[in-house]
């Protein structure tokens, strides 16, 4: 059987291949994300591979579509798996649930071994178990009764038909191991724990069985998981070394917190990141912030991107201290990645097409002018805009109605502002006939400046907001210049003159 067994690993290559093994119990989470990432990050770092592995030994909690959900949220952060149920690989299947015959054949061979026994005690005698050490104020663990059994024993028993799972038997002596991030540890399970579980009864591995087996055969050759399984890893050695396997290097990754301390509830809606991407936050933002706020990078500036992350990244840079996330931060973060793409023309284009999707949405039963959809105009108004909004779906908020379905605004309106405003608009008007070739917010305002000048009575400021009424129907905005700039020549002496007419 173990030589059967051998035969089953593949062939692997030079880099270092690395797992992410989520449960598709529900929704990725940041935390989540924040281990799939420095997974990727490591993988690509040292030229290696990154897997995912759906980790689905738990039936009962499985959530239909979740294992897909969290692929599709792997792609859309930008760090895609290289193996995975949707990709495949050679060293599949990449779902637990697939796996089951090797899990039985694996634990064979510890049964032959004598380092695993059957255990036929039934869950009412478990509980048992469980309330008196509650009742004694002691850790529940089981007893190990089955570990004594005589092999006729255990043959009289499944004469009967009884039930049964496998247990591992957990020896003292464990010996130290050195954690990439924590150093030396070892935990001595065996005096604090009763034998684990390792197959079920319905033929199910539990995490620790599934989790040695399939790292070994998929040749995981770095294993970078949150520090809540740190004090699990001397099971788990103790299980490679009943196997005869060499077991991989462990990276135990700090806890990612809330700012005042306490852990991230999977049960928060705001830390899923299906959430994110539905409220208008970048990918690139949530990737930045999340290491940000931990170890393991050169520098912890805001705003960097993948690429810059890779650079950056050492093993030996991470602490073990906690990470403490400031979600309060992460509009900022949005809105300098917002900045970025809009600055990249690839990126830029695509947010054009998003744009013009958010406006016909918002706006479409308001007989939105097809000029405003036009690509040269969305990419004027992302360039001025630029800097000043964090999220794409800011410009077709009411701030900016303007931009998408001209303002109602009468003469009469105007005048109780000025009552030059025939003069201003005629003007305005002539500026515009001047600068239809190239209008920038620097020009203008030394040119409105000017055209002030010619007025009789009215103040600059009263200029100003006669202007904006005219041109977006508000009080309050971007300024004339940029206003102007933003709509274009065309656009203004329409508005102009459909004020003056009305």
């Amino acid at each position: 059987m173990a030589r059967a067994l051998r035969a089953l690993r593949g062939v692997v290559g030079p880099g270092p291949r690395v797992r992410f093994g989520p449960s598709p119990t529900g929704f990725l989470h940041l935390g989540g994300l924040r281990t799939a990432l420095y997974n990727y990050i490591f993988a690509k770092k040292h030229q290696g591979t990154f897997i995912l592995r759906v980790e689905d030994t738990d039936q009962s909690r499985v959530v239909p579509g979740a294992a897909e959900g969290i692929e599709d949220m792997l792609e859309w952060a930008g760090i895609p798996p290289d193996e995975s149920p949707r990709r495949g690989g050679s060293f599949g299947p990449y779902q637990q649930s697939q796996r089951l015959d090797l899990y039985r054949r694996a634990s064979e061979v510890l049964l032959e071994r004598g380092v695993a026994y059957r255990c036929f005690c039934t869950p009412q005698r478990l509980e048992l178990l469980k309330k008196e050490a509650l009742r004694s104020q002691q850790t529940p663990r089981y007893d190990n009764r089955c570990r004594h059994l005589t092999p006729t024993e255990v043959a009289e028993k499944l004469s009967q038909g009884l039930e049964w799972v496998v247990r591992f038997r957990l020896e003292k002596g464990v010996e130290p191991f050195q954690d990439l991030v924590y150093g030396w540890n070892k935990h001595e399970v065996a005096e604090v724990e009763g034998d684990p579980v390792i197959l079920k009864g319905d033929g199910f591995p539990t995490y620790h069985l599934a989790n040695v087996v399939d790292d070994h055969y998929m040749g995981i050759s770095h294993v970078l998981r949150g520090t809540e399984w740190l004090t699990s890893t001397s099971k788990h050695l103790l299980l490679y070394r009943a196997f005869g396997w060499d077991p991989p290097q462990f990276c135990h990754l700090p806890l990612l917190l809330n700012k005042d301390g306490g852990k991230l509830s999977k049960r928060q809606g705001d830390i899923f990141l299906e959430r994110f991407a539905q409220d208008g936050y970048l990918p690139e933002a949530l990737l930045d912030i999340i290491t940000n706020c931990g170890s393991g990078f050169a520098e912890k500036q805001m705003g960097r991107t993948l690429e810059e992350l890779i650079s950056q990244f050492e093993v030996g840079r991470i602490t073990p201290h906690s990470a403490f996330l400031d979600l309060e931060k992460l509009p900022e973060f949005n809105r300098i990645h917002l900045t970025h793409h809009i600055e990249n023309e690839g990126l830029r284009q695509k947010l054009i097409r998003e744009l013009q999707l958010l406006v016909e949405h918002v706006y479409g039963d308001q007989q939105v002018d097809q000029d405003v959809l036009e690509k040269e105009y969305m990419e004027r108004v992302l360039l001025m805009r630029k800097g000043h909004i964090s999220f794409l779906k800011n410009l077709v908020s009411c701030d900016y109605s303007y931009l998408w379905v001209r303002p109602l605004v009468s003469r009469k309106q105007l005048q109780t502002i000025s009552a030059e405003v025939d003069e201003i608009g005629k003007l305005v008007l002539g500026l515009m006939t001047r600068q239809a070739a190239v209008l920038t917010v620097e020009e203008l305002n030394k040119d409105l400046k000017s055209l002030h000048n010619q007025t009789k009575e009215t103040k600059y400021s009263s200029m100003m907001q006669l202007l904006r009424l005219a041109l977006s129907g508000k009080q309050h905005g971007p300024s004339i210049a940029e206003m102007m700039v933003t709509l274009g020549p065309k656009e203004v002496c329409g508005r102009i003159r459909k004020a003056l007419s009305s």
